[in-house]
């Protein structure tokens, strides 16, 4: 890829990363081109539909989910303390985007969802952290990994919505934890 072209795709993704936190995932891909000072034939020769768009900007995104699982796990709380670390730093990714709680928490399980890499990648981390922790007998048996994510991504889409912060956050975080352990 040529410098220019290179310039003018990190410059559209860090435009789009700001409008999709301003004014959410569905925002106009002509303000974002705008705004980022090139044409839409330009945006569209790099991102052919939304979903590519989205998916660049939710690279980095991507990248921290593991090492926020990692994190928590790191905890010192005990399982509870893991637990409510990692849904913590789960609604703090989801809702980094304007609209993204949402849009990532309906696509979980879904095979055919076009951000399904991304869902995938999240659902992993998840799937690690609960294992873990059921290795040591600290969840109850019928605990579903994607029952999990799709309760802490409702939180997650809530919290977004309703602009809510974290103390409002965290009693419903500590709902599904306690909902989870084991006895």
């Amino acid at each position: 890829m040529r410098a220019d072209a290179k310039r003018n795709r990190d410059k559209i993704v860090e435009v789009a990363r700001e409008v999709f936190k301003e004014r959410g995932m569905d925002a106009p891909l002509d303000e974002i081109a705008k705004r980022a000072g090139v044409g839409p034939g330009t945006l569209y020769r790099h991102f052919p539909t939304r979903e590519e768009l989205h998916d660049a900007v939710m690279q980095a995104w991507v990248e921290r989910v593991n090492e926020y699982a990692d994190k928590a796990l790191a905890h010192e709380g005990g399982p509870r303390g893991q637990l409510l670390a990692w849904f913590t730093e789960y609604v703090a990714l989801l809702t980094a985007h304007k609209g993204a709680a949402a849009r990532i928490t309906c696509s979980l399980g879904m095979p055919d969802s076009p951000i399904r890499t991304k869902c995938e990648i999240y659902a992993a981390a998840n799937a690690r952290v609960l294992d873990t922790l059921a290795e040591q007998g600290a969840l109850r048996a019928d605990v579903e990994n994607l029952q999990v994510a799709r309760l802490v991504g409702g939180v997650a889409s809530v919290a977004d919505q309703a602009e809510l912060g974290g103390e409002q956050i965290e009693p419903m975080l500590a709902v599904i934890a306690d909902g989870i352990l084991a006895d």
